[in-house]
């Protein structure tokens, strides 16, 4: 079971979920849940595994979706706990969370979120997606690239990369969807070419994207014509608000290879606000 539960928290968390786990650590008495059980639940909703089941399981389900509805940042800071739940009536007012039972077994139960590390999506594999690309592996993140030219998105330019895109930006379009989308923290688009550029942003906002952040590089110039285009097409201003041109931070970044590092510290600068 416990590899059951961990094999569905990894593709949840790849699909850009957050994950609360609760795992029973110790037990006494008469406790349906023996250590090692694992119960987790998805920001999503959804939940897989069991800790023992009625009054106690709805009571841990309940602390982790408490947990979950914690910003990010507070969450980095506490992190886990260990919670002894004490299945007696008379056990209310001690040390321990009691729950309405007569059983009068003891159990401990570690309780932590899990969060996704960032998954970029490069739209755009010339040199500054190149760079980011080789940022994100330092950091541990997965990335992801698209470009509308095979030459720029293979295998052999990006050999760590979790997927590979290569089509026009209709076909891309078609095959993603708001929900899909948000297997990605970020859309970098980086393109070589400003009406391929100009034609994956507006689609992309014409998703209203929960979630994700989208950064286009490029001057302020180039991002007034692109609002004035997603205006034109009907994109809102409140989903025009989940873009920002020009990205990274302002560090002085000339070379592709500082402009990642700028790229991605911004990224991570946002990571630690939410």
């Amino acid at each position: 079971m416990s590899r059951a539960v961990l094999s569905w928290v990894v593709e949840r968390l790849d699909a850009g979920e957050r994950v609360a786990i609760a795992s029973v650590i110790e037990a006494m008495g008469s406790i349906p849940g023996k250590p090692g059980a694992k119960l987790a639940v998805s920001s999503s909703g959804e939940k897989f595994g069991t800790v023992g089941g009625a009054g106690l399981e709805l009571r841990i389900e309940s602390d982790l979706r408490k947990m979950l509805s914690k910003p990010k940042s507070e969450m980095r800071k506490k992190g886990g706990k260990i919670e002894t739940y004490v299945l007696y009536k008379d056990g209310k007012g001690k040390e321990v969370v009691a729950l309405d039972s007569l059983c009068g077994g003891r159990l401990k139960v570690s309780l932590e979120v899990i969060q996704p590390v960032p998954h970029v999506l490069i739209a755009g594999g010339g040199h500054v997606g190149k760079c980011v690309s080789i940022v994100c592996d330092t950091l541990g993140w997965q990335h992801s690239v698209f470009d509308v030219r095979s030459a720029f998105s293979n295998q052999e330019r990006y050999p760590s990369a979790t997927e590979i895109i290569s089509c026009s930006v209709v076909d891309f379009l078609k095959i993603e969807n708001s929900p899909s989308i948000d297997r990605f923290s970020d859309i970098l688009i980086l393109g070589h070419d400003w009406s391929v550029d100009q034609e994956l942003l507006i689609g992309l906002l014409g998703m209203s994207p929960e979630n994700l952040r989208i950064g286009v590089i490029g001057s302020k110039t180039k991002w007034k014509g692109f609002v004035s285009a997603a205006i034109e097409s009907g994109v809102n201003e409140n989903d025009l608000s989940k873009a920002r041109c020009p990205i990274g931070l302002d560090i002085g970044a000339d070379t592709p290879e500082e402009i990642a590092v700028a790229i991605c510290a911004e990224i991570l600068s946002m990571e630690r606000d939410a």
